[in-house]
């Protein structure tokens, strides 16, 4: 349960949009304001969430609120952070979802002995299934962390690291979706080269990688054991097996992964 009655979102996008999907879900009795500087978005976010606040002036929006969340690109942090100066007093908690943004910065720009959490989620979210990773900067509490774990674990699970690893964070799972929906489209290509209709190989994809992570999140066993169990001594799938070897598939989305967590740290200008 959160023990907030109030809480605001700078910035209306994606994310926004499934962090009021949860907690609408989850906690209703929780007031919601979001602050969304582009007026065809707030008539969107105004039509699909009747009963939240929704406005453009994010200090006004950020003065109503208990829980900040800013959810706004990391570009427009700077800019976002002066506007909200004056209206995030230090008895306010600012959880930032901006990729790369240190919590040092933000606390630089906002009251002395502001509490902030970072948190990274994913896309997922938006239908219940995100996976988010949370840390705490210089002022956040214990009470602060377990509210923000509380908070988006009604948009999928939650886990605690350190903040010195929200970069890898951010290359793995927060950009992760978009290599997995890239293989689940591979595969789905596959099956049409060799027959399937696209529909019919669409599905079929789609359902494997979700069968086979299921699996992993279930059993607890590593991947590899269960990979194990699946390939047959001269079949089908190690035959599979050993051409994504040579094209050095494991290598290649350990490469993707490093060129996102390095990407996230340029955000930051480390």
């Amino acid at each position: 349960m959160l023990n907030v009655q109030k809480i605001t979102l700078i910035g209306g996008g994606n994310m926004a949009d499934a962090i009021i999907q949860g907690v609408l879900k989850g906690e209703p009795d929780i007031g919601i304001c979001v602050a969304e500087i582009n007026p065809k978005r707030r008539d969107e976010l105004t039509a699909k969430f009747p009963g939240v606040q929704v406005m453009s002036d994010p200090a006004e929006a950020a003065g109503w609120g208990e829980v900040i969340i800013l959810a706004v690109k990391p570009q427009q942090a700077a800019g976002v952070l002066d506007q909200l100066e004056t209206a995030v007093t230090e008895d306010k908690l600012v959880i930032s979802i901006m990729a790369g943004i240190p919590s040092s910065m933000i606390e630089a720009n906002l009251a002395a002995g502001c509490r902030v959490v970072r948190a990274m989620p994913n896309t997922p979210a938006l239908i219940g299934a995100g996976a988010t990773a949370v840390c705490a900067g210089r002022k956040a509490s214990q009470d602060d962390l377990d509210l923000a774990v509380a908070l988006f674990s009604l948009t999928g699970s939650a886990v605690v690291v350190e903040e010195k690893q929200m970069d890898a964070v951010t290359g793995l799972s927060g950009s992760g979706p978009g290599y997995v929906f890239t293989f689940i489209e591979a595969l789905a290509d596959a099956g049409v080269k060799n027959g399937l209709t696209r529909d019919v190989a669409a599905r079929l994809a789609a359902q494997t990688v979700a069968g086979a992570a299921r699996m992993v999140l279930e059993t607890g066993e590593h991947p590899a054991l269960l990979r194990e169990k699946v390939t047959s001594p001269g079949g089908t799938t190690i035959a599979g097996l050993h051409a994504l070897e040579q094209g050095c598939f494991r290598g290649v989305v350990m490469n993707a992964v490093e060129v996102a967590c390095n990407r996230s740290k340029e955000l930051a200008g480390k």
